[in-house]
């Protein structure tokens, strides 16, 4: 572990360059704050300092690229999620029918790791963290796995 006294002199020599940098790119002061309070968990649990200050600055910069991209992917998958529509309206009976319809499509036609990851998503109701950690995936892989999953059966039973 990093000697407290070198990560305090880090903290006070670049913070504000830091922080500033996180929020410029990310425009949200919480996300930003995140983003840098990471990075000295990171430096904290290692037992190399950096070489030298702009290592922070791109360390910030890497991190905040890695979290637009997966905000965008995030906010791809949301968007193919299906809308309440006209099918919400329909009897039960029907309902029942196509989610039925739609569970035999996921069981025969999608591989694996689609198949796991959408029946982890959406019938034991887990976080895409939380999927990525069971299956050892990484967490934007398995946002793209589940996107194109749902892009799929979305094809698949449009009216």
């Amino acid at each position: 572990m990093l000697d407290n006294r070198i990560l305090e002199q880090l903290f006070r020599r670049n913070y504000s360059e830091m922080i500033h940098l996180a929020r410029v790119l990310l425009g949200d002061d919480g996300e930003a704050e995140d983003v840098v309070q990471d990075i000295f968990l990171r430096i904290a649990a290692s037992d190399i300092p950096p070489k030298n200050d702009s290592y922070l600055l791109i360390a910030v910069r890497n991190a905040c690229l890695n979290k637009i991209r997966q905000m965008q992917l995030h906010e791809q998958v949301k968007n193919l999620l299906p809308i309440r529509n006209e099918t919400d309206l329909q009897p039960i009976e029907r309902q029942l029918e196509q989610l039925e319809e739609i569970s035999v499509f996921v069981d025969e036609q999608l591989e694996e790791p689609h198949r796991s990851i959408f029946h982890l998503r959406f019938d034991e109701n887990l976080t895409i963290a939380e999927i990525a950690r069971r299956l050892g995936l990484n967490p934007n892989t398995t946002y793209k796995y589940l996107a194109l999953s749902i892009q799929k059966i979305s094809n698949r039973f449009k009216h």
